[in-house]
């Protein structure tokens, strides 16, 4: 049987046999339904180079680290139902990407380069074993690949959450189109929003900046939102989101590159059923289809690469199916010879 397939076989295989490692390993943990208040304050800062600091929450403990890594503009929170279970088998960390979160901003620009060089320094700063298994969702898949190519030694395997599609628009010209179109509209309402909070306007915002810091998540008190709305308040913010939207143009603009290889690193791609539930039916079939390429492609980046297709997810499987990352993130654990049973 080919190493990389999808098949309904393997697929199972790989279910039971996690599954029964998930649940020695992970108890009867039951993640948490709504963000945790310790959310609405930093977890520990580690102080980086220039003054600057990163926000890193750690919990669990064993032999590896797992550092999970955010999708695009997203910070530590996206993380609350996963941790918890992960933190049973391993000693799992995860933080707040530069401008995001209670972590201080980076310099611009802020592409896969920047992100890559911070969690180098936050990974060693803070001390953190390596190699660790890496987790990244979305964007963080992107900026999780290109660190296992910088640094090598210092991962012992990926898990990566619905990768998005690269190169989307040899199978979707116009739905591209569309998005270069819609991005330069969301791209003019950030500046807006910056300009907002460089005169500190979005703390109690007038009618035309309310749609800035409109809503809360509905998962989180008020405090956690309160905490949110602070830090969003802030030009920092606002100059982070559009630089990194602005470069994931140029990440996802381009097929996965033939020269970006794993070698025989533990790899887990995990595949939403419905990341495209919300496109029209009439595109819906090719943005898949450049979707499960980009992942063929990365799965191929290592000679233990596997792809698991994930049921009733949208693209935030760590939301809407923890349990499932967790098998994944626990199974490459035990590949490395490091999952650790309470």
């Amino acid at each position: 049987m080919n190493r990389k397939s999808c098949d309904v076989g393997r697929a199972a295989m790989f279910a039971a046999l996690i599954s029964v490692v998930s649940m020695a390993a992970a108890g009867d943990v039951v993640p948490p339904q709504r963000i945790p208040d310790s959310y609405a304050q930093p977890g520990t800062l580690v102080p980086l180079a220039r003054g600057r600091q990163l926000n890193l929450r750690c919990t669990g403990s064993g032999p590896r680290t797992v550092m999970l890594e955010a999708g695009s503009h997203t910070d530590s929170t996206t993380w609350f139902r996963l941790q918890p279970l992960l933190a049973a088998s391993a000693k799992v960390c995860s933080y707040d990407r530069a401008g995001y979160g209670f972590s201080s901003a980076g310099p611009l620009p802020r592409d896969l380069d920047a992100d890559v060089s911070d969690l180098h320094d936050l990974v060693h700063h803070a001390g953190l074993k390596t190699p660790l298994v890496l987790v990244g969702q979305s964007l963080g898949s992107n900026i999780a690949r290109r660190y296992a190519q910088q640094y090598p030694a210092d991962i012992s395997g990926l898990v990566l959450i619905d990768p998005p599609a690269q190169d989307i628009a040899a199978f979707a010209p116009d739905w591209a189109r569309d998005e270069t179109a819609m991005n330069a509209r969301r791209f003019d309402f950030i500046r807006q929003c910056e300009a907002g909070a460089e005169k500190h306007a979005l703390a109690s915002p007038p009618p035309e900046l309310r749609s800035c810091v409109a809503g809360g998540n509905p998962l989180a008190s008020d405090k956690v939102n309160a905490a949110t709305a602070d830090y969003k308040s802030k030009p920092a913010f606002w100059r982070t989101l559009l630089s990194e939207l602005q470069d994931n143009d140029v990440a996802f603009g381009q097929p996965v590159s033939p020269d970006e290889k794993h070698g025989s690193l533990p790899l887990v791609v995990l595949t939403a059923a419905n990341t495209y539930a919300e496109a029209p039916q009439a595109v819906r079939k090719s943005l898949e289809a450049a979707r499960n390429l980009t992942q063929a492609k990365i799965v191929a980046t290592s000679t233990r690469g596997e792809r698991l297709s994930v049921d009733n997810t949208s693209h935030d499987i760590q939301l809407d199916q923890p349990q499932m990352v967790a098998e994944a993130v626990i199974k490459v654990l035990h590949q490395t010879g490091t999952v650790t049973t309470r």
